[in-house]
């Protein structure tokens, strides 16, 4: 009896010990038989240690090499998580009257990055895409109307709003007064701002439910040009106070390259000037009595 209550009182301060206090094994603590450590190695024996190299098989550093090979770049960055945005495509110019239609206003020569004003258009399958740039940092847009007036227009606009991004909008314009119309039919949207220019890209049907503030592109009609300024991605009045715009009806199956030229540009094109320089090439040729 006395026997049995030494051994349960051996057991219970072996287990009070915790695992530290248990034994190696002979085979683990190099003391077997003869002096030699694991598997009848020598003490001391160097040769040996080196022979038999040793791992950390915890999850913790399996996790963290795993971590290193797999997600960090040479460097020891973190690789990005999302691939990088494209870039805006240039509009080409050497399409225009080939491919699609442009129309160009601003100095003779200029391209869609130096015009003041650039729209091209193009049929693609049922859609038809357009292009828009205008020397602004506000918005840009281009209006179908069936006259040459402001006024009951379905105007398509691309906004820059102050968070730098360039946003498709539809209008329709209510005598000289643009209402932001919900039902927006542009879609693969694209813009950029660079270089105090707003650019944009935008597709559109050609054929569209009735709808009096939306027009079926495949009928033929005048071109209303605009741009300016915006207050906190609100378009605000265009920058010059007759736009131009296109002097025929367009139809978007007819390519042309259509130059139209600014203000500055128009002092020798006027009725008057041309009058005056008639008048004084024959005085100089007549000479003075």
């Amino acid at each position: 009896m006395a026997r049995s209550r030494r051994s349960w009182a051996q057991l219970l301060l072996l287990l009070l010990a915790g695992p530290g206090a248990c034994a190696a094994s002979p085979a683990d603590d190099g003391a077997g038989p003869g002096g030699r450590g694991p598997r009848g190695r020598a003490r001391g024996d160097s040769s040996a240690d080196e022979a038999v190299p040793r791992h950390d098989s915890s999850y913790g550093t399996f996790a963290g090499e795993f971590y290193d090979l797999r997600y960090l770049s040479e460097e020891g960055y973190p690789f990005p998580t999302a691939p990088p945005v494209d870039p805006f495509a240039k509009i080409k110019v050497d399409d225009c009257g080939k491919t699609k239609g442009c129309f160009r206003y601003g100095k003779p020569g200029c391209n869609a990055e130096t015009c003041d004003y650039f729209l091209s258009y193009r049929m693609i399958g049922a859609d038809v895409e357009f292009e828009l740039s205008a020397d602004t940092d506000g918005w840009v847009a281009v209006g179908f109307s069936s006259d040459k007036k402001m006024g009951g227009d379905d105007v398509m606009a691309c906004v820059h709003d102050d968070n730098g991004r360039v946003r498709i909008q539809h209008f329709y314009n209510v005598g000289q007064w643009a209402k932001e119309i919900q039902r927006n039919p542009a879609r693969d949207e694209e813009g950029v701002f660079e270089n105090n220019r707003v650019t944009c890209r935008f597709k559109r049907p050609v054929n569209v439910p009735r709808d009096e503030t939306i027009v079926d592109l495949h009928l033929s009609w005048y071109y209303l040009f605009a741009w300016g300024p915006a207050i906190q991605g609100s378009i605000t009045r265009h920058d010059i106070d007759s736009p131009p715009t296109s002097e025929r009806v367009v139809s978007i199956y007819k390519y042309e390259d259509i130059f139209m030229p600014s203000a500055a540009y128009q002092t020798f094109s006027s009725p008057f000037c041309l009058l005056l320089i008639v008048a004084l090439t024959f005085y100089l040729l007549m000479g003075t009595p």
